[in-house]
C-alpha cells in the first residue's frame, strides 16, 4: 500500500463519522453515506451506480464514489471516500478499472466488496487480435485464454445491454444475500431491467442494420463491447485509458485507415479532450460527433439515464456509419 492510500485508511478507520461530514474533495454522495434504514451501497462508477438504484429499488441507499463530470479512469479517492467505503453494506465495483478503488476494496471491504466483472463476463481489449469470423465458443475460449495470459481485459462491458442486463441478474443474487427478506424485490427489479436492456438491444439491433461503414473509430478504445455486439469493427485513438496518447506514428496509420475504408465520422467522447480525435478527422477530411461511453452523467450528457444516452448514442451511430 502507497503512503498516500496508508494515511487515508488510517484517517478513515480512526474518525470515520467526521470524515464522512468533511465534504472536501471525492464524491459528495459517496460520503454522505446512507440515509435510510436500507442497505447502503456504494458503486465505484455511473453504470455500476444505475444498475444498483434499479436492482435494488426502494430497499437500497445507491451513491457513487465517481463525482459528476469526473472521467471515471482517474478516481482517486479522498479519506471520507475511504471511510463511505468501509461503512457501506456493499460496495458495487469493477475489479481493474479503478486502481485506486481496488486496493481499498481489499483493505476496507474485503467481506462486502462485489467485483462485477465475472458476471460481466469481460474479454480481452480487440486491439492486437484478429477474431473476425469466429463462432461464440471460440470467442469465449479466446477470451479465457487472454484472461489467463494476462492480457488486459476491457472493462467498458456496460456498453452492451445484454452484459449489463446479466450484471443486473447477479447483483439481485447478492443484494439478496445482505438482504434476505427483499429477496423477492431484487429478483423482480432485476427481471424489469432486463426486460428493458434487451428490448434496447432489440432496438440497436435494428438501427444499426445494414449500416454502409462499419469501421467505428473512436478517441479512445471504449467501444468494443458495443461494436462486438452489432457488427461493426472498432479502432479506437488511444488505448483503454483515454490518457494513453498515441504517438505520430500511430496517427498517421489510423488517418490512412479512415480514408482506405470510407469512415465518414471521427467519434470524440465526453469527459475526454477531443483534441487526439479531431486531429485525425481534421487530416482525414471527415467530421466529427460525440459518442458517449456513459462512464458518468453530465448536464451535457445527451439523456438523463442510461438508457436515454445509449439511445443517443444509437441515433449518432447511424447518421455516423450511414444506417438506413
Amino acid at each position: 500500500m502507497n503512503t498516500w492510500t496508508t494515511r487515508a485508511v488510517t484517517a478513515a478507520t480512526a474518525s470515520a463519522a467526521a470524515l464522512a461530514l468533511a465534504g472536501c474533495g471525492g464524491s459528495d454522495d459517496a460520503a454522505a453515506g446512507g440515509s435510510g434504514d436500507g442497505l447502503t451501497v456504494v458503486a465505484g462508477f455511473y453504470p455500476l451506480e444505475w444498475a444498483a438504484q434499479r436492482v435494488g429499488g426502494d430497499r437500497v441507499d445507491v451513491s457513487s464514489l465517481t463525482p459528476p463530470g469526473a472521467e471515471a479512469h482517474d478516481l482517486e479517492l479522498a479519506p471520507q471516500d475511504v471511510a463511505a467505503v468501509a461503512g457501506a453494506d456493499l460496495l458495487v465495483y469493477l475489479q481493474g478499472f479503478q486502481p485506486a478503488l481496488d486496493e481499498v476494496a481489499a483493505t476496507e471491504a474485503a467481506d462486502t466488496a462485489w467485483d462485477a466483472g465475472p458476471a460481466a463476463d469481460l474479454i480481452p481489449t480487440a486491439k492486437g487480435h484478429g477474431h473476425e469470423g469466429e463462432s461464440a465458443e471460440e470467442h469465449a475460449a479466446h477470451a479465457e485464454e487472454g484472461a489467463e495470459d494476462g492480457e488486459a481485459l476491457d472493462p467498458h462491458f456496460w456498453l452492451d445491454p445484454v452484459r449489463l442486463a446479466s450484471v443486473g441478474d447477479a447483483l439481485a443474487e447478492r443484494l439478496a444475500e445482505a438482504d434476505p427478506d427483499g429477496a423477492a424485490g431484487y429478483e423482480q427489479d432485476a427481471a424489469a431491467l432486463r426486460a428493458d436492456l434487451e428490448a434496447l438491444d432489440a432496438e440497436i439491433q435494428a438501427g444499426l442494420a445494414g449500416c454502409a461503414v462499419d469501421t467505428l473509430v473512436t478517441g479512445h478504445e471504449a467501444f468494443g463491447y458495443l461494436a462486438d455486439r452489432y457488427g461493426l469493427e472498432v479502432v479506437g485513438i488511444s488505448g483503454l485509458s483515454p490518457s494513453q496518447e498515441p504517438d505520430p506514428a500511430q496517427l498517421a496509420e489510423i488517418t490512412a485507415l479512415v480514408r482506405e475504408r470510407g469512415v465518414t465520422t471521427v467519434y470524440t467522447e465526453t469527459l475526454v479532450d477531443p483534441a487526439v480525435a479531431e486531429t485525425v478527422a481534421t487530416e482525414a477530411g471527415v467530421r466529427t460527433a460525440v459518442l458517449d461511453p456513459i462512464e458518468g452523467l453530465t448536464d451535457e450528457s445527451a439523456g438523463s439515464d442510461y438508457l436515454e444516452v445509449m439511445r443517443a448514442n444509437l441515433a449518432t451511430l447511424q447518421e455516423g456509419q450511414s444506417c438506413p
